[in-house]
């Protein structure tokens, strides 16, 4: 029995190995496999004819080659041949594709030699996404692959399947666009994807006996089969998503992926443990697996292997995939330095990428806290951002408590957190921290170092959050909380980022953690699109706003502090602040945005000067005759007002 509790080792004595050929790579005469096992006295490839079952019918001893590596070389074609390792420490290991295995076999049991050529769909030597040149230009838009087809409602073909992103023309039983032309009418400039790399809960065999979000890791280099139309051939599941990606390319949309290199799903039986024992993990003081991220392990991603690992990972799917960007699950259990070398590699494909993350962890880990990509230390990073449960808890009340309230749902006397997550995290003078709760001083360096949003897939939906909190509230107040929810993360500074289906109130029945919960339960219900018309009309109106005033998405932290001044009288649930846009740019030069989060009117005192009204309620574009103000406004009830200065 092997024992797997590691502290009488000194993993800090373990070879380094620079090179970029790790993996198993075909050429048109050989392919080359080299995988870093220091701790091995053999290594053995097994070839077989299929993806899972049979005997392997070729078994190939590996030589090392120095610095931990362990090679061979096979003449031939050896394409759409299966394989896998077996590795002797002083006893056998269990059979494992190597730890960069980029295309596998259903359920990712064995590799695959392949030809990465082959999986490039027509144009692909073209295709680009949107290049920003700061983050706070994004509207980020989070989504799962199955979720966002797989409804009877969605009137796409390919439900739950990657392709089911590159159908056009789509649309609902009331006859309103869904799917992709839906993110394009919708206005958003990057769609986020859960978990796409192989993970191991959902059999890639018969996908519909389970669900899962995805944050269970096996093969972190190859894409999921279960969103594939053949999950036997493992080209198949590569080509169609990078058919995903290019249609959203070709409607000007970015890609973001959720990565999770904080944690296997499984533990012993990894592909990690099973090449090089213990290396891969943080170990307790007793020896045994550390646990900060809540799943039984945690990767340590400061030796230095690790770290080169998660590089030539987060390279591969840049290069390969042409994405655009990544999100960082419980990033607070990464370090510092693995985080600043990240971005130093991004710049070098894409300096426009976009890196972002949960600034935190869900456990307790050995690794020392300043050493930490935890949102503390988000100023330690460049270029590099952190999500605001800030703003989070302040619009909407605290996620780990069902009746909580938050500023949108009539909480009063708690207006300064709102106000920190408006001004992008950043140092404000205005800002009076000691009333922050999540926060005791400003963390971010620059705006888009903030992901300013109120919901996503962890927790309730906003929506079902609003029926439990307010459950006095009547259907029309909800759905102006809903609007007001928006109003505020779209007109703020730092990143916006919307869960998709909060633009018509999407409900999952009021489950707060649904991430094996079946389909009737998570799958967007498009149907709801035509039921809340009036939400989406106006998130798309928001959208549009944003991206037509600079002044909303200020990239300079100094801007912000000189151009951006809140009132100087005190409202109980209102916030109100002036934006002197002629100085950021924008075409509007003066700027008033009131935020009533009361359920009632409020009377409000205007600065000095006349003002146009932009929107007022829930209406966009007032007719001319109504619009002009000055001495003092009504605010209505849960709402945003915007107003104009005369001189613009």
């Amino acid at each position: 029995m092997r024992n797997w509790i590691f502290n009488h080792i000194d993993f800090s004595t373990y070879p380094y190995y620079g090179g970029d050929d790790l993996g198993v790579f075909r050429t048109p005469g050989k392919t080359v496999c080299k995988i870093w096992a220091p701790t091995a006295q053999k290594v053995c490839l097994r070839l077989y004819n299929e993806g899972q079952g049979g005997k392997p019918f070729r078994k190939e001893a590996l030589a090392p080659c120095g610095q931990g590596v362990w090679t061979v070389e096979l003449e031939g074609n050896l394409e759409g041949v299966f394989y896998a390792f077996k590795i002797n420490d002083g006893a056998w290991l269990h059979e494992t594709p190597d730890i960069y295995a980029r295309c596998v076999g259903v359920n990712g049991k064995r590799g695959m030699v392949y030809d990465p050529g082959k999986t490039n769909p027509p144009g692909w030597d073209e295709d680009e996404g949107p290049r920003l040149h700061h983050g706070t230009g994004a509207v980020i838009y989070e989504t799962h692959v199955r979720d966002f087809s797989i409804s009877e409602t969605s009137g796409i073909k390919n439900k739950g399947k990657y392709t089911g992103f590159t159908e056009q023309g789509t649309r609902s039983p009331e006859g309103l666009t869904t799917g992709l032309d839906h993110l394009s009418e919708l206005g958003i400039t990057h769609v986020h994807l859960l978990p796409v790399s192989d993970f191991y809960t959902v059999d890639e065999e018969d996908p519909s006996r389970k669900y899962n979000w995805g944050y269970d890791p096996l093969n972190y280099n190859a894409p999921e089969g279960s969103y594939s139309s053949n999950p036997y051939d493992g080209t198949v599941r590569i080509r169609e998503l990078k058919e995903l990606v290019q249609a959203l390319h070709n409607k000007g949309i970015g890609v973001i992926i959720d990565v999770v290199y904080n944690h296997t799903g499984r533990i012993r039986s990894s592909a990690f443990n099973q090449t090089v024992p213990g290396y891969f993990y943080r170990q307790k003081r007793d020896g045994t697996f550390a646990n900060a991220s809540g799943c039984g392990n945690e990767l340590a991603t400061e030796r230095t292997m690790v770290r080169k690992y998660i590089v030539d990972s987060l390279k591969y799917w840049a290069e390969e995939f042409h994405v655009d960007g990544f999100r960082f699950d419980l990033m607070g259990i990464y370090d510092l330095k693995t985080m600043q070398v990240i971005r130093q590699e991004m710049d070098r494909i894409n300096p426009g990428m976009i890196l972002y993350g949960e600034g935190w962890t869900a456990g307790m880990s050995p690794l020392d806290e300043k050493f930490r990509a935890v949102k503390n230390n988000v100023a330690k990073m460049d270029r590099i951002a952190a999500f605001s449960d800030d703003m989070r808890d302040a619009l909407k009340g605290t996620w780990s408590a069902k009746t909580s309230r938050g500023f949108i749902s009539g909480l009063t006397l708690h207006e300064e957190p709102v106000k920190f997550g408006i001004v992008g995290a950043v140092w404000h003078s205005r800002i009076v921290y000691d009333y922050v709760r999540t926060s005791s001083s400003a963390w971010a360096r620059e705006p888009g170092q903030c992901i300013n949003y109120v919901s996503c897939h962890d927790g309730y939906t906003l929506w079902d959050k609003l029926k439990r909190s307010n459950p006095r509230a009547t259907h029309s107040e909800r759905i102006k909380m809903m609007k007001l929810a928006g109003a505020v993360i779209l007109t703020s500074q730092g990143v916006p980022f919307l869960h998709s289906g909060m633009e018509f109130c999407r409900t999952k029945n009021g489950d707060a953690n649904s991430y094996k919960s079946p389909d009737a339960v998570n799958q967007i219900n498009w149907s709801r699109k035509a039921e809340y018309a009036g939400v989406f009309g106006y998130f798309k109106e928001l959208i549009h706003l944003r991206r037509e005033h600079p002044a909303f998405r200020i990239t300079d932290p100094e801007q912000i502090r000189e151009n951006l001044d809140f009132f100087n009288a005190y409202y109980p649930g209102v916030v109100a602040y002036r934006l002197n846009g002629k100085e950021t740019g924008d075409s509007w030069h003066t700027i008033l945005v009131i935020f009533n989060g009361n359920n009632h009117a409020t009377e409000i005192r205007l600065p000095e000067g006349t003002y146009k009204v932009i929107t007022s309620g829930s209406a966009f574009h007032l007719p001319q005759t109504e619009n002009i103000v000055s001495g003092s406004l009504s605010a209505p009830a849960i709402s945003m007002t915007i107003l104009v200065g005369e001189e613009s």
